[in-house]
């Protein structure tokens, strides 16, 4: 497995990035000791409009985790290689609470 799309970076930056992730995973998610690398996929139409930008914690993998990041009409999945799912969850739902 080569580095071919990241450089020195965790990030993987073989799909473009929907507005607002980039930044985020930059500064919030590439520093943390315990996340390994991180591959966002491709970028979808949804239904609705997201005001913004939420990155939201979908479900544990066998190598980490599944995200979604929403912004305006768009989702893109990301996959992120970490050994404590458990803790990147707790730093979405700090920072991107649920709206009641």
């Amino acid at each position: 497995m080569g580095l071919r799309h990241r450089g020195s970076s965790k990030i993987k930056y073989e799909h473009s990035m929907i507005a607002g992730l980039r930044k985020f995973l930059e500064q919030e998610i590439e520093p943390l000791p315990f996340v390994e690398s991180i591959i966002p996929g491709a970028i979808k139409p949804k239904k609705g409009v997201t005001p913004g930008f939420r990155l939201k914690f979908q479900y544990p993998t066998k190598t980490g985790a599944k995200l979604i990041a929403l912004s305006g009409r768009s989702a893109q999945e990301v996959f992120v290689v970490t050994s404590e799912p458990e803790k990147l969850r707790e730093l979405l739902e700090d920072r991107f609470p649920e709206e009641r």
